[in-house]
């Protein structure tokens, strides 16, 4: 028993370093996709919901109260994540938006009762540390209010991921079905002003939708029951590495050199952590020693 518990929890570790994969993808495909911020977020939404409606069964959307709030800060991360994308740099966007573990850290503990250990609290500082090293290359003042959004979409994400952990046995992925549905009925009146004829712009929805939303948050949901809240937002800090690196490649966003010494700080410190908690048994007492 001890023994599939402990595969269990690195084949969850290992899908959320796939979910990072994917989600790594959304910086690039934005900035690629010429519709505006509302169009792009509710086409992918529906698209997503689309991959998802297969597994749903009525019993799984209770619409209880923690459903609802995942769905409601699921809705307002991916709105928020897109419009920003739209209005700062992906790197911006992104990195702004992983401040998320701060808040998952604080709450942790009076929401889950998941006690966070020292090595954790280390790790997470570092990784947070090598994200302040991304701000001093450029978070221009002209990017103000995208950077603002950014921070929001972080406080967004957080409460989702909290959510879904609280739904840990329960059906989490219900809240992602919902939500993905919300974001599509608040922005339906955008879709015809902000939708585009190019075929690149197209096929880079069809994948922004499918792969880098729907089925990325099917193996997120699969995972989630088998980590802490912590595990969860830790393991796929990696995205806010690989995000500007394919629009640097794709699209022509250069970071600055402080922003890869803050990168390969956050790579190590998440690396270690995902290590540390391989190693670790899984289903002991998350505390604080």
């Amino acid at each position: 028993m001890e023994a599939r518990r402990s595969y269990e929890h690195i084949r969850a570790i290992g899908l959320l370093a796939l979910t990072a994969l994917l989600w790594s993808t959304g910086g690039v495909l934005v900035k690629w996709i010429q519709w505006n911020a509302p169009a792009i977020a509710g086409s992918r939404c529906l698209l997503a919901a689309g991959v998802l409606l297969p597994i749903l069964r009525r019993r799984h959307l209770t619409f209880s109260a923690v459903q609802i709030v995942g769905a409601l800060a699921y809705a307002a991360t991916v709105i928020l994540y897109v419009t920003s994308t739209k209005m700062t740099t992906a790197a911006n966007a992104i990195l702004l938006q992983y401040t998320a573990p701060v808040y998952v850290a604080i709450l942790s503990v009076p929401v889950l009762g998941e006690r966070i250990r020292k090595h954790e609290i280390l790790l997470m500082t570092a990784a947070m540390a090598g994200l302040v090293f991304f701000f001093l290359d450029r978070l221009s003042p002209g990017h103000l209010r995208g950077n603002l959004l950014a921070v929001l979409s972080g406080i967004s994400f957080a409460v989702m991921i909290l959510a879904m952990r609280k739904q840990k046995s329960a059906f989490p992925l219900g809240s992602i079905f919902l939500g993905n549905l919300l974001v599509v009925a608040l922005t339906i009146p955008f879709f015809f002003d902000g939708a585009s004829e190019d075929l690149r712009s197209r096929l880079g929805l069809v994948f922004l939708g499918v792969f880098q939303l729907g089925f990325s948050y099917l193996f997120y949901s699969r995972a989630i029951p088998r980590v802490t809240a912590l595990e969860a937002i830790m393991v796929p800090i990696i995205e806010p590495i690989l995000n500007p690196i394919w629009v640097f490649f794709l699209i022509g966003e250069r970071p600055g050199p402080w922003a890869i010494l803050g990168g390969t700080l956050v790579l190590i410190s998440v690396v270690l952590y995902a290590i540390l908690r391989i190693r670790k048994k899984p289903g002991g007492d998350c505390r604080l020693d």
